[in-house]
C-alpha cells in the first residue's frame, strides 16, 4: 500500500478517537434512544408525505387549505424536533466535527493546489457555504 494512503488511514482512525467524533457519535445515540424526539421525527415525515401527496393530486382537485394546514403543522413539529435537547446536542456535535473535518480536507486541498497546507489551521470567516464565497485563499 502507497505510503500516503497509509497515512490518511491512519489519521482516519485518529479522526474516530478524537473527542469530537465520540461526542457525535453519543449524540447520535441519545438522539436515537429519544422516544419523544423518534415520535416527532416520524410525525414530520408524515407530514412532509402527506403534504407531497396533496401537492402532487392528479385529479386537480389540491386543497390550498389543507396544504396551508399542513404546512404550518409540520414548521410547528419542526420547530418541536430543532427545540429537542437531544436534536440541539446532536447538531452542536456535527457542527464541531465538521469544522475539524473541513480543516483537514482544507489542509489537503491546499496542498493540491500547491500553497501552504499550514494555512488551514488558521481561523477564518469560512462558514462552509461556498455560494457566496470568492475562493478560500
Amino acid at each position: 500500500m502507497e505510503v500516503l494512503v497509509e497515512m490518511a488511514i491512519d489519521l482516519a482512525c485518529q479522526l474516530q478517537e478524537d473527542e469530537r467524533y465520540l461526542a457525535l457519535r453519543k449524540a447520535q445515540q441519545d438522539a436515537d434512544d429519544d422516544e419523544t424526539l423518534q415520535q416527532l421525527i416520524g410525525e414530520f415525515n408524515i407530514k412532509r408525505m402527506a403534504i407531497n401527496t396533496e401537492e402532487t393530486r392528479e385529479d386537480g382537485e389540491r386543497d390550498a387549505d389543507k396544504l396551508r394546514l399542513l404546512n404550518q403543522e409540520l414548521r410547528d413539529v419542526y420547530a418541536s424536533i430543532m427545540q429537542n435537547e437531544h436534536m440541539i446536542a446532536y447538531n452542536d456535535a456535527k457542527t464541531a466535527l465538521d469544522g475539524l473535518v473541513g480543516k483537514i480536507q482544507a489542509a489537503i486541498s491546499l496542498a493540491v493546489q500547491g500553497q501552504d497546507p499550514r494555512m488551514a489551521a488558521q481561523e477564518s470567516a469560512c462558514n462552509g457555504d461556498c455560494s457566496a464565497c470568492g475562493g478560500c485563499h
